[in-house]
């Protein structure tokens, strides 16, 4: 059976390579089919398959058809291309499709991301894949494999055709950070498309792991001396799979991803905005939307929560991934639901939106009622070290009053972790990661020396309770 790394987190399954590779890819492949049979949704018996540029990928993927293959369907390669590529392409199609990828997380690592015909799984369909898992080899590839690369790219282009005016980003000079992002084409592509002149930047062929919310990670020092030496109004870039999103304004400075989602829910014209516990607490501030819903930290939670809402809706992660939920339109034209994390998206929005108003990016994040944003995280942190610090922070009351006597605790929210609100308006929240073995920090704070210091204070702090 699988090894112990292999485990669902925040989004899809998640481990070392060296433990999915083989049989395990194709157990959980299997596990899922046999899940899928079971909810009735046969998809026209084909499954598509997508992967990111990291080595053990298509030896994975490879595994995967073998899987589909063994139940009797027919395995469609759609290449190395965005999760939310994958996702439309299946989806149009009415079938399920199964995304090789690790996301942001270290080379070592890989994962499989699963969707139903009618789109990402569920907290519940995972728990089905779970017990379906069978202990029980699956054999060979025994058919060549149909592939459909350049139409599932061709589909996802065509979505973002008509987002923005004809010419729109005419005037802005672009560099898109390549490195290994599955996303790197096709974003430089629909960024042309709109009249962008472009700067390729940082392509690697080698894979990188980029945490687009990570901003102090080396692999982004460069990028404040490239907007000055090639004097570009934007970088824009996104994570290994391409479905969380990366923009550094024309000074220089990082947008935080829960700030691109606000603008793309803006410029789609939400009703209903759901995101997670983590976002900036400037979403209900703005007054743009009717109803802001807060969910737990992972894509199940915030698809989940889209499905019950009202209007047009639009959700998105604190990483800036986006999801389009129902009752979006879009120049006029409705823009088809896709529930699942997209990076091109909110970029195209933000751009978009700030085109419109005729303002740089900086100025129109600067016309938002932001609090000071700031995340880190303790990479190497087992679950059960960081589980011992949370569950201690939240049931021994004393203790947490002692850690935060320098801030006082104003309030707490247990939605997803712990997040205190201090004396003095500002926040500290504590989670562990879904999708690695990392504590992670984020802090609001009324200045950017005030979210330094919080930032600083509570890595400090999250460092010495779990050596």
């Amino acid at each position: 059976m699988a090894a112990s790394s292999l485990k669902f987190g925040t989004s899809g399954l998640r481990g070392l390579s060296s433990d999915l590779e083989g049989q395990a890819a194709r157990r959980y492949t299997a596990a899922f089919l046999r899940h899928v049979a079971g909810l009735g949704q046969s998809g026209g018996g084909r499954v598509f398959l997508g992967r990111d540029f990291r080595q053990s990928s298509p030896t994975i993927a490879a595994d995967c058809a073998a899987a589909i293959d063994a139940a009797g369907l027919e395995p469609v390669d759609c290449g190395t291309i965005p999760t939310p590529a994958l996702a439309c392409h299946a989806m149009a199609a009415g079938c399920a499709a199964i995304m090789v990828t690790g996301s942001h997380i270290p080379a070592d690592r890989n994962g499989l991301k699963f969707y139903l015909p009618s789109g990402e799984i569920s907290k519940a369909d995972e728990a089905g894949i779970l017990a379906a898992l069978r202990d029980e080899a699956v054999g060979e590839l025994g058919v060549a494999v149909a592939d459909e690369a350049v139409a599932a790219e061709a589909r996802y282009f065509e979505r973002f055709a008509g987002l923005l005016p004809a010419g729109a980003l005419a005037d802005w000079r672009i560099g898109v950070f390549e490195h290994s992002s599955v996303a790197r084409d096709v974003l430089a592509g629909i960024l042309r498309h709109f009249g962008a002149e472009i700067v390729s930047l940082g392509r690697t062929e080698s894979f990188v792991a980029v945490d687009t919310e990570a901003f102090g990670d080396a692999v982004f020092a460069p990028l404040p001396g490239w907007v000055a030496q090639h004097g570009l109004d934007a970088i824009v870039s996104a994570d290994g799979d391409g479905d969380r999103p990366l923009l550094m304004d024309g000074r220089g400075q990082f947008v935080r991803g829960d700030v691109l989602g606000l603008l793309a829910a803006q410029y789609l014209g939400a009703d209903t905005v759901v995101t997670p516990v983590t976002s900036n607490s400037a979403i209900e501030r703005t007054g743009f939307f009717g109803s802001v819903v807060r969910t737990r930290v992972g894509s199940p939670y915030v698809v989940e929560a889209m499905g019950h809402a009202g209007g047009a809706v639009v959700g998105f992660e604190a990483n800036g991934g986006t999801f389009v939920g129902e009752g979006v339109t879009v120049e006029g034209r409705p823009l088809a639901p896709l529930a699942t994390r997209d990076a091109v998206l909110p970029i195209l929005c933000a751009l978009g939106l700030a085109a419109a108003q005729r303002r740089t990016v900086d100025e129109l994040v600067g016309a938002l009622p932001l609090q000071h944003a700031l995340a880190d995280r303790l990479q190497e942190v087992p679950g059960e070290r960081s589980g011992a610090f949370l569950s201690r922070l939240a049931e021994d009351s004393v203790y947490a009053q002692q850690l935060f006597a320098p801030h006082g605790i104003a309030g707490l929210s247990m939605i997803d972790g712990l997040q205190f609100r201090t004396a003095a308006g500002d926040m500290v929240h504590f989670r562990a990661s879904g999708n690695a073995p990392e504590l992670r920090c984020y802090v609001e704070g009324s200045t950017p020396e005030v979210a330094q210091a919080l930032l600083a204070w509570g890595m400090s702090i999250a460092a010495r309770e779990v050596a």
